[in-house]
């Protein structure tokens, strides 16, 4: 008795995963290079608000502190993939080589979003509680 393997039929997959492999590929080229910034951007406000106060801040660095630090800057992290919400729907539609000249809006709105949400957080979350 001769089994036969069914195969799966590929042409109905690459057709759609090959535009959205390059689209996102294009996403990833623009955006990854720019997190680096947007964290060393984020890492310096945090670094001035302690050399600016230094003295008031020396008990508040603990390792539970920089615990917390960690998480805050995987939750920036997390922030910074809201980008790919936007700009991969947006490259599905006609204003795509329009968007793909102008999205580096999008990185300076978010980071600048970013520099205001963590001035926020530690002047008044976390500045105001250190003893």
């Amino acid at each position: 008795m001769e089994s036969t393997v069914p195969t799966s039929s590929s042409s109905s997959d690459d057709s759609h995963s090959g535009p959205a492999r390059g689209i996102l590929a294009d996403a990833l080229r623009f955006w990854e290079p720019r997190r680096l910034v947007y964290n060393l951007v984020l890492a310096a406000v945090v670094v001035t608000w302690i050399v600016a106060t230094w003295p008031h801040f020396r008990p508040a660095l603990t390792p539970s502190s920089l615990l917390l630090l960690a998480v805050l800057a995987f939750l920036a992290n997390v922030c910074y993939c809201a980008a790919y919400l936007v700009d991969l729907p947006t490259q599905h539609t006609s204003l795509s080589n329009i968007w793909k000249g102008r999205r580096w809006i999008l990185w300076l709105l978010g980071t600048l979003l970013a520099i205001v949400a963590a001035n926020y957080w530690i002047a008044d979350e976390i500045y105001p509680f250190v003893r």
